[in-house]
């Protein structure tokens, strides 16, 4: 009786420590998306693409701009938890990079940016480039994962 106690006990402690290894590694996943997704902002900016486009996105590279968003990064990776498309990493990774997709063009640009919704004060297709922004976050975040188990 004694033995099963502590293969159950033991059990639950390789749970946890899967689940913790799962977190980091869907937190570092994230990070690695939210560093190619900002350094490419910043690319696009820096060449001109964007203004190209006439999209008013074309941020400096310092710390204090990209240190948040590859924390943020990281946050969202979490959301590689959710149990779909398990083997799937490329649609895994595309579907949910709506989602700070979503948040960026219906929260952060008309609520903490104060430039409308969508964005569009920064420029009409500025939701198109937001997409492909948050696109090479998540494919980055998914290949990552891909990888890493």
């Amino acid at each position: 009786m004694k033995s099963n106690t502590i293969s159950s006990t033991e059990q639950k402690q390789d749970n946890i420590r899967i689940f913790i290894r799962n977190l980091s590694i869907v937190f570092a996943a994230g990070c690695l998306g939210g560093l190619l997704n900002s350094l490419m902002v910043w690319i696009f900016g820096f060449t001109g693409i964007t203004a190209i486009f006439n999209v008013q996105i074309a941020p400096t590279l310092t710390p204090s701009w990209l240190y948040p968003r590859i924390v943020w990064g990281g946050i969202w990776g979490f959301v590689f938890l959710l149990p779909f498309y398990q083997r799937k990493y490329l649609w895994k990774g595309i579907l949910l990079s709506l989602l700070p997709t979503l948040v960026q063009l219906f929260i952060v640009f008309p609520l903490q940016a104060k430039k409308g919704i969508l964005g569009v004060e920064l420029g009409s297709l500025t939701p198109v480039f937001v997409l492909l922004f948050n696109f090479v976050w998540g494919i980055t975040a998914a290949f990552w994962l891909k990888i890493s188990r």
